[in-house]
């Protein structure tokens, strides 16, 4: 069932004949108490316009600890950034606007879906004859360089191949992929954790936002303080049954090798390595390239990206390849039109296909959709990585 708190009967009526299933009524915060006290398995709790905002994200603050398998949906007369803001840092599920209702539909039914998915024994993805997709990894050491441009393109190319994509944000320092796509999740890596181990796909779809274009996105926590409950086991998990729902999961690491990082690159078809024509970046890319060969990752499947590699700033793309001892496998060519795209939130591939960044990209796509090279070693799925990296770093 579902329970709503809107003291106006004449959208208590539009909002009932909207929600499916059953739908219970109280007209304050203080009856919802009791109803919940009363109730306390009711999964998805509906705040009406007339809750004021403040009573509203205290109240989903506290559910967010106290009841985290209850999803607060939020309704309000006008959306903008401040209300999804503070909706977004309270823990507010979905919020919807009173003049478009419909949206509550899918609201109520994730709230549901992820209920029961915290509610149900913790179950191993299979991995014998499910459906397996490839986990594509973009990384750099060097911040500016267009790491997380490069991978929200990338998705969006495979996505222009026919390919289901999601791209998983793993910079719980500050990730940069819900804001480049003008998204504001309700759920994030962080919800992990209130899966109480029950991480199957039912689970883990259900913190995945939707892009317009249809990318699906695991976005990074939301909260600075929540960075610190994801752990690399539960990411692992998560990587491998995104990667049975998906024909490609797109990881975007943060700037270091983390351990969030290191279990990308334990189950990384393809590691694809983003640098500008610079010498800090190729110095960074340098040491990067080191550390990874003393964790034994295997040099098949790394593909040396390029960024603006068309700038005239005295290091050439061959000078590039000699210092790492790499081919370029993609070179992307300057272009403001790359930024003006972030700032409309949509990516370049999908907004201007026959741009000459997105044809580079899609050409890297169609490059790495068919899966694994034949001599590119399976990639290590013992913990050994994270032992190694203390030693070398």
């Amino acid at each position: 069932m579902t329970i709503l708190v809107e003291s106006d009967r004449t959208l208590v009526e539009e909002v009932v004949t909207v929600i499916p299933g059953e739908v219970a009524s109280v007209s304050s915060l203080d009856e919802l108490d009791a109803y919940l006290y009363e109730h306390p398995d009711e999964c998805a709790v509906v705040l009406g316009a007339s809750v004021p905002m403040n009573l509203a994200t205290r109240f989903a603050d506290s559910v967010r600890i106290a009841r985290p398998a209850t999803s607060v949906i939020l309704i309000r007369k006008r959306l903008d950034s401040n209300v999804l803001a503070n909706a977004m840092r309270s823990g507010v599920r979905d919020v919807v606007a009173v003049r478009e209702l419909e949206p509550l539909v899918d609201a109520v039914r994730r709230a549901h879906t992820l209920a029961e998915a915290m509610r149900s024994p913790a179950t191993a993805p299979a991995e014998t004859s499910e459906h397996r997709g490839s986990l594509i990894t973009v990384f750099s050491t060097k911040g500016g360089v267009g790491k997380s441009t490069i991978a929200t393109n990338l998705a969006a190319a495979f996505q222009s191949l026919d390919q289901r994509v999601c791209i998983v944000d793993l910079d719980v320092q500050g990730g940069d992929v819900a804001i480049m796509l003008q998204l504001f999740p309700t759920r994030s890596l962080s919800d992990i954790e209130s899966l109480r181990g029950a991480i199957d796909t039912t689970g883990v779809l259900a913190l995945l936002t939707e892009h317009h274009s249809g990318l699906k996105i695991l976005a990074a926590p939301l909260h600075l303080e929540a960075r610190d409950s994801v752990s690399p086991e539960q990411v692992s998990t998560v990587l491998q049954t995104l990667k049975t729902a998906f024909d490609v999961v797109v990881v975007d690491t943060s700037p270091a090798f983390d351990d969030l990082a290191l279990s990308a690159f334990d189950q990384s078809e393809y590691l694809v390595l983003v640098g500008t024509l610079d010498i800090p970046a190729l110095k960074n890319l340098k040491m990067a390239t080191g550390t990874l060969d003393l964790l034994n990752m295997s040099r098949g499947i790394w593909r040396l990206v390029l960024n603006r590699a068309d700038a005239k700033v005295g290091l050439t793309p061959a000078e590039f390849e000699k210092t790492l001892g790499l081919a370029i496998s993609s070179s992307i060519p300057t272009s403001r039109e790359v930024l003006a795209s972030v700032n409309r939130g949509e990516t370049l591939v999908a907004s201007q296909p026959r741009h000459p960044v997105s044809l580079a990209i899609v050409d890297l796509a169609r490059s790495l959709v068919h899966g694994a090279p034949e001599d590119a070693e399976p990639p290590a799925r013992e913990p050994r990585f994270f032992r190694r990296l203390k030693r070398v770093t």
